[in-house]
């Protein structure tokens, strides 16, 4: 029962965890009730992936399950709807909230007290000191992971990083082995579904046939965590039997095995049903055990302590405006195969393939993210706010947090070069070398020209032609700007770049 000194508790659908419904570390009230929201309006703004909607929901429902009689769950149309039927007027507290819309929403209703965030391992004042002290230059996340690891002593032996290198990066770009169809090692962890999940899809096929929504991709079988009790079952079996692999093999691509040895763990951690410091200690742990090699834990350690919290803070420490940012003027629109997820409309092997795991789980790693869905985009100069807001809806994991700074800073390079040092985009030699997408292609890797021209070669040179000037002076791409001065079938090259098209001839 709620009393004057113990405040109502509202968890978010991505604050699932027990630390966030914990009392101490700044947290809510001891044993505070809680509430839950699960506001329509949250899908019917937007086309998300099935796949996505499914999870958030049954990851939600099965919260309120297990916190039974402690937690009021309402079914709302709006999140303002909701609180005022589960809290009336009385004041409320709410974990600092992921995104910049919904700390709008909880400033706005007057009644919700603001915690710290959590879900974390630097804190937001800990991260403004750290930035401050590099004020004057580039907020690199090199300096940013060293600092972490020194600040929660993560594979450090004293004062020094353990093996005497803060980073194994070069041993961490390994092709793959030739001629294998899938990388020798198990499969990844695998959920097995329920009666609210049985449920939850009922209810999304309701909505769907009364026009309340409407999704891309395609539902089921769930393949990530909805549960603490599942997450930390997919985090053992990731490190007991995948992370020894995890490291030679993190940027390759193979078409039959799109999980590899990644961990896939974004997804319950993005959901907080996994806190970052158990997630590196435990890999951690495997390294000094002997049961994996150091090279594989550091890369890990450098995807959670490093990528993720560099990625968190900047998209606060941006501000709004960074949204906006479009440094390269890119303002074409995606083109319907893309935002149908319609691989079968791709001729291109590796984009079809990749377009086809997302459409089908939504998820695929980084590198094909990268690679291969965010070059091409590049490279055809779309839009960065349409791609970012592609990436959000269409990804399990994704969250505008995610997101924003990956997308416009990492992926698009339309920050100008605030995050990264150089866009990330390449021909189809890259692809070739790190996958076995390209064998079977109608295209050819190596052709610039011609009815065989790979549309990422062609691409490649025709985005660095059209950026010449800018991409010139970054030392990262003078090499390559130069390398158009070399290449004799230039105007053949841009002429196949505006005819190439969008999807099969």
């Amino acid at each position: 029962m709620t009393t004057r000194t113990t405040r109502q508790h509202w968890l978010f659908g991505d604050q699932l965890g027990p630390h966030f419904a914990d009392h101490r570390h700044h947290g809510p009230d001891a044993q505070a009730p809680l509430i839950m929201i699960e506001a329509r309006s949250v899908l019917s703004r937007r086309r998300f992936h099935r796949a996505k909607a499914h999870l958030l929901l049954s990851a939600m429902r099965h919260r309120a399950a297990e916190l039974g009689d402690r937690v009021r769950y309402v079914r709302a149309r709006t999140y303002r709807e909701g609180l005022a039927e589960a809290a009336g007027r009385d004041r409320v507290t709410v974990c600092h909230p992921t995104s910049r819309r919904a700390l709008e929403l909880v400033g706005s209703l007057g009644q919700v007290d603001v915690l710290p965030a959590k879900g974390f391992l630097v804190t937001m004042a800990d991260f403004a000191t750290w930035a401050g002290e590099h004020a004057r230059g580039r907020l690199r996340m090199e300096d940013f992971y060293r600092w972490v690891r020194r600040e929660h002593e993560l594979l450090m032996e004293g004062d020094e990083p353990a093996g005497g290198r803060w980073n194994f990066d070069d041993q961490n770009r390994e092709p793959p082995p030739r001629g294998a169809r899938t990388l020798d090692t198990r499969g990844p962890w695998r959920p097995d579904e329920d009666e609210i999940d049985d449920r939850v899809r009922h209810d999304l096929d309701r909505w769907e046939r009364d026009g309340t929504v409407s999704f891309v991709g395609r539902d089921g079988p769930r393949h990530f965590p909805a549960t603490r009790r599942e997450a930390l079952a997919s985090l053992r079996h990731f490190v007991t039997h995948r992370l020894p692999c995890f490291g030679p093999y993190e940027d390759a691509m193979l078409a039959a095995d799109p999980v590899m040895c990644h961990s896939r763990l974004s997804a319950p951690l993005n959901l907080g049903l996994l806190h970052p410091a158990e997630c590196v200690d435990r890999a951690e742990s495997a390294w000094r055990d002997g049961a994996a090699p150091l090279a594989g834990a550091e890369g890990f350690v450098r995807q959670i302590a490093g990528w993720r919290e560099y990625v968190w803070h900047l998209y606060w420490h941006f501000g709004e405006d960074y949204r906006g940012r479009n440094a390269l003027r890119h303002t074409a629109p995606l083109p319907g195969w893309f935002l149908e997820l319609d691989a079968d409309a791709v001729t291109a092997r590796c984009l079809a393939t990749v377009l086809a795991q997302v459409r089908d789980t939504g998820w695929t790693h980084h590198i094909p993210r990268l690679m291969v869905l965010g070059s091409r985009a590049l490279q055809d100069g779309w839009d960065p706010v349409a791609v970012t807001d592609w990436f959000h809806r269409c990804f399990v994991d994704g969250y505008d947090w995610v997101m924003l700074p990956n997308v416009v800073g990492m992926s698009q390079y339309a920050d100008g070069g605030l995050m990264t040092t150089k866009p990330y985009t390449s021909g189809g030699a890259y692809i070739n070398r790190m996958s076995d997408l390209c064998g079977p292609c109608a295209y050819r890797p190596g052709d610039r020209t011609g009815d065989r021209a790979c549309p990422y070669t062609t691409g490649y040179w025709s985005f660095l032609h059209r950026h010449r000037e800018r991409l010139a002076g970054n030392h990262r791409m003078a090499q390559a700007v130069r390398g158009l001065d070399q290449l004799g079938d230039l105007p053949e090259v841009l002429t196949r770049a505006t005819e190439r098209g969008d999807a099969a001839p």
